[in-house]
């Protein structure tokens, strides 16, 4: 058994009593279990993730993540949030709270990211304080708007006091230097966006904890976990932010972050350090993330740890899973209120002509550049009436308020070529989100696809360059989820990528790349309803030069 204190494995017998460790060693008891001499760490602890970008809900996220050895998760509902304000994230914390699982809910601090998205619902300082106290929220979620709180807003810092001594994530990609000062003493104490090493040993060495990130579109481990290497596992913590459903069943989750960085050179019982002790000593998980006597008895029990896919799952002392298995009647149904099913009012989709961006004169327009592996973009100069310029028309379609507004611009890195896809999954304000063709049939195919989401009441489409429809993922749970099995969801997805690859695209997660090209808080430009984001200036800019 692991002792994540002393970093040794321990040979004795576990007792547990009502669901928790009750001591070591031989004890009198109404049951012994024979584990043929596995090995034994506690339950792994995801240090911040996203239920809804799993594509899932919370009853069927569990089913999925249960036989792979997560037993708890720190979740940030912000995207619900987006969509439906406090009762979204009051219906998933009433519907995680009969599952064997621990669901820690953070309170989302910034719905909206920033001023330029156009949620569904605001939620301020009284609101997060709210959710503290009244829906026990664990802490406060990550900071996104970073240029808000470097420059001293009012507001901001009244959200991040709401926690008082609870935990403050945090969200500043690149930030560094006096601007993470102001950050780090405003009281923000996490990052989970670092994609340098540089980046994350400064962070490190200003006392800030890096959790280390390994997502389906967004993966930082490689490139990060030298800083275990070279400095130990304090302050450290692996997460898988947001990972799909096809990712989950092929890759699995943390227990695949913790392979990664035992394969990269870390050594076994450090890597499950960071994903058992380290993540529940920083959320304040006090009964998690051991196997010591008064911890609950969320028991992983490996016949092999290459893979570390555990042979048997117990949480709270109870067998839940085997042989990459739930156990039948283990996870009982929640059902989904139907009001969460009615998110998407576009009373009349944006024809066409709405989506059809002309080049700029003189050619050269503001462009978006995306590449496989990472949600950061670039800034580009680029002529979009070049056809082999690469790019593509982008659009994102304020759903919410009915106001009508689209966002249009460029965007280089899909590799799409006829025909156009869309997406209610949109971060984190959850507009529509749809890229088409450059050429002239692009707005036509744009149309579509938003008008077949509409039709669909959320999620995902493709469409060929006519307008019809080629393949198509429904997410009616605010338009970001499904009730359906992770296999039928993930085997959606996978159709709806296999079409893409027809149409010319390349990059890896495409769906897992579009959503995230609205929000307006992560490097160098992004797209919203409002217009065209320099996040750099942290302030709208137009398409053209």
């Amino acid at each position: 058994m692991l002792s994540p204190w002393t970093r040794e494995w321990v040979e004795t017998d576990l007792a547990i009593a009502e669901g928790t460790v009750a001591g070591w060693g031989t004890r009198e008891a109404h049951e012994t279990l024979d584990v043929g001499g596995s090995a034994l760490t506690a339950g792994f602890v995801d240090a911040h993730m996203h239920l809804e970008s799993t594509k899932l809900w919370v009853d069927e996220f569990v089913r999925t993540v249960l036989p792979l050895g997560t037993t708890a998760v720190a979740a940030d509902p912000h995207e619900i949030a987006n969509v439906f304000g406090i009762p979204g994230v009051g219906a998933l914390v009433e519907a995680a709270a009969a599952l064997p699982f621990t669901f820690g809910v953070c309170a989302s601090s910034c719905v909206p990211a920033s001023p330029f998205e156009s949620p569904g619902a605001e939620l301020f300082a009284a609101d997060v304080a709210a959710l503290l106290d009244e829906h026990g929220a664990i802490g406060v979620a990550e900071v996104m708007n970073f240029p808000a709180v470097v420059a001293g807003d009012p507001e901001m810092l009244a959200r991040i006091a709401t926690a008082g001594d609870r935990r403050v994530d945090g969200h500043a990609p690149g930030l560094s230097g006096r601007a993470l000062d102001a950050y780090l003493a405003a009281g923000v104490e996490s990052d989970h966006e670092c994609t340098m090493l540089e980046e994350a040993e400064e962070k490190r060495r200003k006392g800030m904890w890096i959790f280390i990130r390994q997502g389906s579109a967004s993966q930082n481990l490689t490139a990060l976990i030298p800083t275990v290497l070279a400095h130990g596992t304090n302050h450290v913590a692996l997460c898988t932010d947001d990972r799909e459903p096809d990712t989950l069943l092929v890759s699995g989750h943390l227990n695949d972050c913790v392979a990664m960085a035992v394969a990269a050179g870390v050594s076994e019982i450090d890597a499950l350090v960071l994903a058992t002790a380290n993540p529940a000593d920083y959320h304040g998980f006090r009964q998690l993330g051991a196997l010591a006597p008064g911890y609950q008895a969320d028991v992983l029990c490996f016949d092999e740890l290459s893979g570390f896919r555990p042979a048997r799952v117990y949480r709270a002392g109870r067998l839940v899973a085997e042989g990459g298995r739930v156990l039948e009647g283990t996870v009982p149904a929640t059902p989904v209120p139907d009001w969460m099913r009615r998110s998407i009012h576009l009373d009349a989709p944006p024809g066409p002509s709405a989506y059809d961006l002309a080049a700029p004169t003189g050619a050269r327009a503001r462009t978006i550049g995306i590449e496989s592996g990472s949600l950061t973009t670039t800034s580009l100069e680029c002529d979009p009436s070049d056809p082999a310029s690469g790019v593509a028309r982008l659009a994102v379609v304020e759903r919410h308020r009915h106001t009508g507004r689209v966002g249009l611009g460029w965007v280089r890195g899909f590799g799409i070529e006829r025909g156009a896809f869309a997406s209610t999954v949109g971060h984190d304000a959850h507009n529509v989100m749809v890229v088409g063709s450059r050429n002239a049939d692009g707005p036509r195919a744009m149309a579509a696809a938003v008008g077949r989401l509409a039709a669909l009441g959320g999620g995902q489409v493709v469409v060929d360059e006519s307008g019809q429809v080629l393949a198509e993922l429904a997410l009616p749970i605010g338009g970001l989820m499904s009730e359906r099995p992770a296999r039928e969801v993930a085997d959606g997805l996978e159709r709806l990528v296999a079409v893409l690859r027809r149409l010319g695209v390349t990059i890896g997660a495409p769906f897992m790349q579009l959503s995230f090209l609205g929000l307006s808080v992560l490097p160098e430009l992004r797209l919203t309803d409002q217009g065209l984001v320099d996040v750099r200036s942290f302030s709208l800019v137009p398409v053209a030069l």
